[in-house]
């Protein structure tokens, strides 16, 4: 059989991975020494791993993380007050088969955004679907699709995805509407999926930014009760000279 026309054919069946593998294979002068199941099997996992990063590309895409943190980058200095044996315990992503919340807070620039994206970004690599919010924005989205009748397909959307983060919650006090909204948010997301909270407050000063009583409690029961805490300390990281 001719190169080209199968090329043609693996491309045309959206078999990159395999016939990228397959031109190396025939470029390499050894490839012909191994049998035909050995360079099958090559050509197969070229393509398990093409598909696997596309997937995961799109995942990221979708997700739209605010920083390109990983876990592997995350600073265990002592002064920051990071467990590395909770990291750890969370890096297999067990948090979001089992719909576990992530809370976590700390001072401005501490770097509670980076922890965030750098678990939703692993969550990312395990296959797990993300999406990320800067809380003031969130709320503007939900008062926004309020008004123009797309709420419901925003609530959608939010509740399909298995982790949810939600940055610098408390920053802005949102309204009573708001918070009912997001208290849905919440509703819709209790044991279907994970939730990743930063703020600047600790989790007993929220009361204050929540108008109704009511909801605060209702809020804080589905975020708390099956929630991992991580307290960060330390002076902020942008006070820190950039590296040469």
């Amino acid at each position: 059989m001719l190169h080209e026309p199968t090329q043609t054919k693996l491309y045309a069946m959206k078999l990159n991975g395999m016939a990228e593998a397959y031109d190396e294979q025939r470029a390499q002068p050894r490839g012909a020494e191994l049998s035909f199941d050995e360079r099958f099997g090559l050509l197969v996992e070229r393509q398990w791993l093409w598909r696997e990063n596309r997937a995961l590309a799109t995942r990221l895409t979708h997700a739209r993380l605010k920083q390109p943190a990983c876990i592997e980058d995350l600073d265990f200095s002592p002064a920051r007050g990071l467990k590395r044996s909770l990291i750890d315990q969370l890096s297999p992503c067990d948090w979001v088969q089992h719909h576990q919340n992530i809370i976590i807070t700390g001072p401005t620039g501490c770097g509670k955004t980076f922890v965030a994206c750098a678990l939703a970004h692993k969550a990312c690599r395990e296959g797990h679907r993300a999406i990320y919010f800067y809380a003031p924005k969130l709320f503007r989205a939900l008062s926004n699709a309020s008004a123009d009748g797309s709420l419901t397909p925003l609530l959608k959307k939010i509740a399909k995805v298995q982790v949810l983060v939600v940055d610098d919650w408390g920053l802005v006090k949102a309204d009573e509407c708001q918070c009912r909204q997001f208290l849905e948010i919440l509703d819709d997301r209790h044991g279907h999926g994970s939730t990743v909270i930063t703020s600047q407050f600790p989790v007993n000063a929220w009361h204050e930014v929540v108008p109704d009583p009511t909801v605060a409690d209702a809020l804080l029961d589905r975020l708390i009760h099956n929630a991992h805490r991580l307290e960060l300390k330390g002076d902020s990281l942008r006070k820190r000279p950039a590296r040469p």
